[in-house]
């Protein structure tokens, strides 16, 4: 630990590690490459259901992508032309597993991987085990490590030294610091070859002249003895105590210098150093048979040697003679949360051609054939190919001096068919544009790669989708949202380049609608026998009109039933994504439901597809669609058609409460309406109706929108109005103590959900209740607590919340968004300083009154996370008694060991970055209890824990900070 300034602090016991980050999924790598290249990094599938989160207008990358001018013509030529030529042909062939590493600039993040892999490993000098180190690596900095760097780290030899161990049946290795060779015995040619570099650079330069022994000097009746007095150890011996059990059992003096050199012994023995001295280790005996073959080679490792190092440098000279021998490293999927792909191009929608975008990808690309260009224009003795052979990896010619790579996919007479593996389609080309590609070019993986668009495998050749994704994708490019980890990842492309994100899967995939299903509204037209579904707070509105396709629905969902009698657990959705089309339990029967949100693996929101209902539901009550029902199921259109009200004011925004709950009495418990098409909107989609009951039709003035414009239901409150203090500080009007929220009926038709999704104080009858929950319990004075920082704005004022409750937090969190989603809205007296649920954006939240302004605004304190919200009076509802259980999570604290000030804006922003959204310890120095739990204010020291060899005390940096400050001030 980091000894802290004197006189700070109280000392403390050293605090525990290992602990995870609090909140945060780690975004899940992809792997992705053509059948042609090397298996990419870290395949295999994801165990755990991600919490899927595309990326946002807020949050999106580049649409930028520069192909070297020298070769738009030719890319724009191809995907311009519908090519005869069979992909796939070309990229199934083969090329030898790769073991190269890519090195420099060219290596996308391997720099920092193996910067991370040195640092770990200069904390474990003693060496890691590699089954360890992924575990080891996420700890420390928060990524996931693939299994194809593992893979990779026996050839990084100036990273690390691998040694293979087999333990039982299973076969595992032990890693250590670069340049030092590892305890467990090498056999053969390395044997010798250890042996000589340990002695050459572990012992002192004094010593040497008496200590020009090798492995093979010791004689094996000397190791033998070794070994028998190892082998009554089983625990281990350490070595500086080996030479006076030799003397003593065998009445003969231990060779000098053998425990300044140990890996003398690495043949009959594990040594297990333990520091930077030769003589701080551990030996263990090894078994029998390893031992007997160990013996007998030493006399062959002088030969062995030379063997070895004339085979290194014919090697060597082969490949600067023949680089195609070469390989070429995998292509390691960037892991950033704002991924970019550019859509080369795709034969069917499960292998589709990709490019990843970026500074070490496309970006990586481009430098490294500006310099093949200048290579090979410096070098015209570079010689064509004279001998080609299929999967030979080659420099292609092309116009404008431009030089790519390319593998050989077959040869006929002068003419080659190449395919780029840069932009992933091929060319046949004349054999006197193909040139040997020189070793310099073989570090930077192929970039063109394969991926499986989402909710579109089961139809992944049907023709008419495959020319829609073609049509929507090809030469663009999207952020992409990854779901599964595998040789070909499963991936959801999202267009950002507009005001809203446009799910590209879910967009294409209405080309499978049946068009003879579909259902096209006439201007002026008349429909009768009219059903409204769903009434938004905003006035807009669902409705269903008979037609083929709804009668179409109804059969295709008693077939569902009738099938699902018996076998609906079968069919649970074990990978939700927004835009996934499944089957939900509504009234008794199955509906349609489409994936909109993914809060968390266990809870999301849908919405209904023939209703237009949007609700949150639990993950375990939605059902896969049966594959032999899917394609009739995905034909048929929504039945939901989207309309609004005609000649009502344009600008009225919101609506009031009250007419809300007036146009759903109204419209929802009606079976049977009129409707007449006034306009259609087709830029929103939106139908302007006019609405009649059966005894009012067709005279307008009596339709429901002109009932609705003549009832006294639009007066807004009004709105509050902020004045200006003498101090400059804006100050809101506030209403009395005491409001009733206007009452206001269901977003959709009667509820009547399985009680599976509804929280158990529904079942139990439970009802609001004044009862407060317990107050949290805190750590003693003094002892460590494990906190995790939610919002921080100064030192003097920041909000904790435990750390061993975060996960009854996300359940109490999850309950209660299922709960209010579900359930009817029901009055609220809204009073002061009284509990209730809140709706913020989408999740509800227990929170306290603190306001009521008088333009139906609430300010509201949210008791588990600690911050401040506006929120409107309608998203305000009565706390429930069984959300009242769990203590309130949020604490209040200030920094101890730093003085009480006004902080300056400076040190409150470095304040924050440094803590905010953390995990750390707090060690509580004073508790400031008050009536009110949430009240409570604590004082506590803040430690960071999270390097394994340094505690870092936030108050110092928060002293060294005001230091600095007041010498810029």
């Amino acid at each position: 630990m980091s000894s802290p300034e004197e006189g700070s602090k109280r000392p403390v016991p050293r605090l525990q590690r290992g602990r995870g980050l609090a909140c945060g999924v780690v975004k899940p790598t992809v792997e992705s490459g053509l059948p042609a290249l090397p298996p990419a990094a870290g395949s295999g599938p994801s165990k755990e259901v991600p919490m899927q989160r595309h990326v946002t207008v807020i949050n999106r990358p580049e649409k930028r992508l520069t192909i070297p001018p020298r070769f738009q013509k030719e890319l724009q030529v191809h995907l311009s032309r519908s090519s005869s030529v069979d992909l796939n042909d070309n990229l199934n062939t083969s090329v030898p597993e790769t073991h190269s590493v890519p090195s420099g600039s060219s290596a996308p993040h391997f720099s920092e991987v193996q910067s991370h892999i040195k640092e770990i490993l200069s904390r474990y000098s003693n060496g890691i085990w590699l089954s360890k180190m992924p575990q080891v690596y996420q700890q420390m900095y928060q990524e996931e490590l693939s299994t194809a760097v593992l893979r990779q780290l026996e050839y990084w030899p100036h990273v690390c030294t691998v040694e293979k161990v087999c333990t039982g049946d299973h076969m595992d290795g032990l890693l250590y610091p670069a340049k030092r060779i590892p305890p467990l015995a090498k056999s053969g040619i390395e044997q010798g070859k250890a042996s000589q570099n340990v002695t050459s650079s572990k012992v002192d330069p004094l010593l040497k002249p008496s200590m020009e022994t090798t492995s093979g000097s010791l004689s094996s009746d000397f190791k033998q003895k070794v070994v028998n007095i190892l082998l009554k150890y089983s625990s281990g011996l350490w070595a500086n105590a080996l030479p006076k059990l030799y003397q003593d059992t065998y009445q003969l003096k231990f060779p000098e210098g053998v425990l300044n050199n140990l890996e003398l012994l690495s043949d009959v023995c594990t040594v297990d150093h333990i520091s930077d001295n030769p003589k701080k280790a551990i030996l263990y005996a090894k078994p029998q048979g390893h031992i007997d073959e160990n013996l007998n080679v030493s006399e062959k490792v002088q030969m062995r040697d030379a063997v070895k190092a004339t085979a290194e440098q014919q090697y060597e000279e082969s490949k600067e003679q023949y680089p195609e021998s070469m390989t070429v490293p995998p292509l390691i999927i960037p892991v950033e949360g704002s991924l970019s792909v550019l859509v080369v191009e795709l034969n069917n929608t499960n292998e589709v051609i990709i490019r990843y975008v970026g500074k070490d990808y496309s970006s990586a690309q481009e430098r490294m054939e500006d310099e093949m260009k200048e290579y090979y224009s410096q070098n015209p003795s570079v010689s064509l190919v004279q001998s080609v052979s299929v999967g030979q990896l080659v420099a292609v010619h092309v116009e404008e001096d431009a030089w790519l790579r390319a593998q050989i996919t077959s040869v006929e007479d002068n003419r080659i068919k190449v395919c780029y593996v840069d932009y992933g389609f091929s060319e046949v080309i004349e054999k006197n544009c193909v040139y040997k590609l020189g070793k310099q070019f073989y570090s930077l993986p192929f970039q063109a790669a394969k991926c499986k668009l989402a909710g579109l495998e089961f139809f992944c050749d049907d023709p008419v989708l495959v020319k829609t994704v073609e049509s929507q994708t090809c030469s663009k490019i999207f952020a992409v949202e990854i779901l599964e980890k595998s040789d070909i990842p499963l991936l959801v492309l999202y267009d950002t380049s507009g005001e809203d994100d446009i799910n590209i899967n879910a967009t294409c995939r209405k080309a499978l609608y049946d068009k003879s299903l579909e259902l096209h509204l006439q201007a002026d037209a008349i429909y009768k026998n009219v059903r409204v579904t769903s009434v938004s707070s905003d006035g807009s509105l669902y409705c269903q009109v008979p037609s083929k396709g709804l009668s179409r629905l109804s059969e295709m969902l008693q077939k569902l039933e009738d099938y699902f009698h018996y076998k609906t657990s079968e069919f649970n959705v074990s990978l939700p994504f927004c835009g996934k089309i499944c089957l939900f339990p509504y009234k008794g029967k199955w509906a349609r439901v489409e994936i909109t949100i993914v809060h968390s693996s266990r809870a999301l929101d849908v919405q209904f597809m023939d209703t237009g209902t949007v609700a949150s539901v639990k993950v375990s009550e939605l059902r896969e669609i049966p594959s032999q029902f899917l394609r009739e199921v995905i034909a048929i259109p929504p039945q939901a058609i989207k309309c609004c009200l005609a000649d009502l004011p344009l600008n009225t925004g919101m609506w009031t409460p009250d007419a809300v709950l007036w146009l759903r009495d109204t419209v929802l418990n009606c079976p049977d309406f009129s409707m007449k098409v006034a306009k259609l909107d087709g830029s929103k989609g939106t139908a302007h109706i006019y609405l009649f009951t059966p005894e009012n039709f067709p005279d307008v003035d009596r339709s429901i929108n002109r009932q609705i414009i003549n009832a006294d239901l639009w007066k807004h409150q009004k709105d509050v109005f902020l004045s200006v203090t003498p101090g400059g500080i804006s100050s809101t009007k506030v209403t009395s103590e005491t409001v009733s929220a206007p009452e206001l009926g269901g977003a959709g038709p009667e509820k009547s959900f399985p009680d599976s999704v509804k929280p158990a104080l529904e079942r139990s009858g439970a009802v609001p209740t004044p009862d407060m929950p317990p107050p949290l319990p805190l750590s003693k004075l003094g002892e460590p607590m494990d906190v995790y920082i939610s919002v921080a704005c100064h030192p003097g004022h920041f909000v904790v919340q435990p750390w061993q409750e975060l996960h009854n937090l996300e359940v109490l969190m999850e309950e209660m968004m299922l709960y209010y989603s579900m359930a009817e809205e029901r009055p609220a007296n809204i009073e002061k300083n009284k509990l209730y649920a809140a709706k913020v954006e989408n999740k509800w939240y227990r929170v306290i009154i603190k306001g009521i302004l008088t333009n139906g605004l609430l300010s509201v304190y949210e008791l588990d996370y600690g911050k401040h919200e506006l929120v409107s009076m309608k998203k305000v509802q009565p706390l429930m008694d069984a959300f009242r259980k769990l203590p309130f999570q949020a604490i209040i604290a200030q920094l101890a060991g730093v003085k009480s000030q006004q902080w300056s804006e400076e040190a409150s922003v470095v304040f924050r970055n440094r803590v905010e959204k953390k995990p750390l310890v707090a060690l509580i120095q004073a508790v400031n209890e008050s009536t009110n739990s949430w009240d409570r204010k604590i004082v506590t020291y803040l430690v960071d824990t999270s390097l394994p060899d340094t505690d870092i005390w936030i108050h110092d940096f928060v002293s060294q900070d005001l230091v600095e400050f007041s010498k810029v001030n």
